[in-house]
């Protein structure tokens, strides 16, 4: 049998999980070649966990989460208002089947935007795709596609990332056309997907934010009717790591 034409096939059909593992266990002695059944079920399982690691980097990739951040790092603890028990209900990402939000507040510094991107890289790590949007970049996003008429294709991007990050929202009023995008938004991702925000403001001033009543009142009746709320306290943790670094 030849080995390397083997090989060539496998990476052809891109089964590159599969060429890698092949290509290790042929350097195995004669004797400790693997039978078989084991053979066939260790090159699946290469190809599998290859396929996974792929859509998890592809997936990071795309989501421009703006913090390396990663779940075991969140420091939770009565003082932050943060409970293990509250991270543990979102690290399944179960949330995200049953189109749950997240809304996360608190004041500047306090690890908002962070928790929201180690959620983030977790949705991407069980293969769910993930955008991460600051408010500002989300209103020149909104900008450019009406003005180049890709505004319809623009939303249906958004409708069909399975989680939405929404950071430092209400740093400014909304005008007009961001209500209604953000109104468009939510109706389409409405109990179907994910969607964190994460603002300064307390979730009882958005409705100010938002400024106009009716379309504020369909706002907040989206994002608020299925959501888990983080309120984070404490001091800033910009300000504790610059002074642990001096």
């Amino acid at each position: 049998m030849n080995t390397q034409l083997t090989l060539d096939k496998l990476r052809t059909m891109k089964f590159h999980g599969m060429a890698e593992a092949y290509e290790a266990l042929l350097i195995l002695p004669v004797h400790e070649q693997p039978t078989p059944d084991f053979l066939i079920g260790h090159l699946v399982d290469a190809e599998h966990n290859y396929r996974k690691e792929q859509t998890m980097r592809r997936h990071l990739q795309q989501s421009k989460i703006r913090y390396p951040a990663m779940l075991e790092q969140i420091h939770c603890s009565a003082d932050r208002n943060l409970s293990q028990q509250q991270l543990l209900r979102l690290a399944d990402c179960r949330y995200i089947e049953r189109g749950e939000n997240v809304l996360i507040t608190g004041a500047t510094g306090c690890g908002k935007s962070y928790l929201a991107s180690a959620l983030g890289r977790q949705a991407c790590s069980l293969g769910y795709s993930t955008l991460y949007l600051g408010m500002n970049r989300l209103m020149e996003q909104l900008t450019q596609v009406k003005l180049d008429g890709t505004y319809l294709k623009w939303l249906n991007k958004l409708q069909k990332t399975r989680l939405l990050i929404v950071d430092d929202f209400g740093l400014q009023p909304l005008d007009t056309t961001t209500r209604l995008a953000l109104l468009e938004i939510l109706e389409d991702r409405y109990e179907k997907q994910a969607i964190i925000f994460t603002a300064q403001l307390p979730v009882a001033e958005w409705h100010d934010v938002i400024a106009e009543p009716t379309i504020a009142d369909s706002i907040l009746d989206r994002l608020l009717s299925n959501a888990h709320r983080i309120e984070l306290k404490g001091p800033s943790l910009r300000r504790q790591k610059k002074g642990n670094n001096m």
